[in-house]
């Protein structure tokens, strides 16, 4: 029933299909090389269509699959889950490259990517966000929030760039919050750092404890618990400011998102004054860059991450439950809708600079709401 990952190469060899059981968002956040995304669902549904296969199923840490190697046995397809999963993958994987560091891509060759291969797309784009919406200035002290995903990583190298330009003097911290992790997680958080030469400060907090045991919105608890904890270390460290790692397309899911499940327009905004800590704000230098175009540059450096190192996706195949599931739905909302009309990504993203209030029936400001009637008769 179990395959490990030695056993996996002649698999392949034999003809066998590599399938990653988890969902899209955690897929596309890093997978092996070769497999296909079926989620878990998905493949109960269409089973059928691979009875003639060999498949080998993965998920995170291999117990998920293995449950779902059993439902296609049952089923009369042959079918193995790999031992220890995209974890387990991961961890050999680094052990790999640490033993041919010869050959392994090094941090100077990502970062000459970033000056490179990426200078239109990331480089600059990260520059433009710096500039126009005034995120880093003179004397800043900041604080780059890493998670252990594509998005902060980049977003620590960009940093490190940056400062050798020397356009202005300032100061960064590279900080990692451990809110709990597995010691496999975390390893990979610190060999990732170590690889791509990112000089981490680790401090750790009892955060997944905290809500392991909370049945309603979870994750939304552990994200504002995880953001009061850093604007907290990292005012204790001497920044002023926390930087973090929402790009693009996270703005414009949330746009949609927001009116779609929230009757409201807002936008994710590129800075914010911190409501809780006294002088600190936040920032998010990736603003301006597409997704598209990070998983690009992990690609391309042969960079592997995990999605969400929480112990709720330890055996579950979605991280953040109904939220997650309705960012899915905009993700493929807004790639359907760009298929009839390439702009639309673009659009979403304008719509909140361009909001004419005169046509609007109402609207919030700093808490307070206006009405088109509160001056309409005045206007005569």
């Amino acid at each position: 029933m179990e395959i490990t990952l030695k056993e996996l190469g002649s698999f392949l060899e034999q003809g066998a299909q590599l399938i990653d059981v988890r969902d899209e968002l955690s897929f596309s956040y890093g997978n092996i090389g070769g497999s296909v995304n079926i989620p878990l669902e998905q493949l109960k549904q269409s089973y059928e269509k691979y009875r003639d296969q060999k498949l080998v199923l993965y998920c995170k840490k291999g117990e998920i699959s293995l449950s779902a190697a059993e439902f296609l046995q049952q089923k009369g397809i042959e079918a193995y889950s790999l031992k220890e999963g995209y974890l387990g993958w991961l961890m050999d994987h680094m052990s790999e490259e640490k033993a041919g560091e010869e050959t392994r891509i090094t941090a100077y060759d990502v970062e000459e990517s970033i000056r490179k291969r990426f200078r239109k797309s990331i480089w600059c784009k990260f520059t433009k966000a710096v500039r126009e919406y005034e995120l880093v200035k003179e004397g800043d002290r900041v604080a780059v929030c890493i998670s252990g995903g594509k998005d902060s990583m980049l977003m620590a190298k960009l940093f490190q760039e940056l400062k050798r330009h020397h356009k202005f003097p300032f100061e960064v911290v590279f900080l990692v919050m451990d809110p709990g992790y597995s010691p496999e997680n975390r390893k990979i958080i610190e060999k990732n750092a170590q690889k791509l030469g990112i000089p981490v400060t680790i401090f750790e907090s009892d955060i997944f404890e905290s809500v392991y045991h909370v049945e309603k919105s979870p994750c939304y608890l552990c994200a504002r618990m995880r953001r009061g904890y850093l604007y907290s270390k990292a005012k204790e460290l001497g920044c002023n400011k926390i930087a973090l790692g929402h790009h693009y397309d996270d703005v414009i899911e949330t746009i949609l998102m927001g009116m779609l499940y929230g009757a409201q327009v807002q936008t994710m905004m590129p800075k914010l004054h911190s409501t809780n800590f006294e002088g600190m704000e936040l920032i998010r230098p990736l603003y301006l860059i597409r997704e598209e175009e990070i998983k690009k540059w992990r690609d391309a450096n042969d960079l592997h991450f995990i999605q969400c190192a929480c112990k709720f996706t330890d055996t579950c195949t979605t991280c953040g439950g109904e939220n997650t599931s309705k960012r899915v739905e905009v993700k493929n909302l807004i790639a359907q809708m760009k298929q009839s009309n390439p702009f639309v990504e673009g659009n979403i993203f304008k719509s909140v600079e361009n909001v004419n209030l005169s046509t609007v029936i109402a609207y919030k400001k700093d808490g307070v709401r206006h009405h088109f009637l509160d001056d309409y008769d005045q206007k005569k």
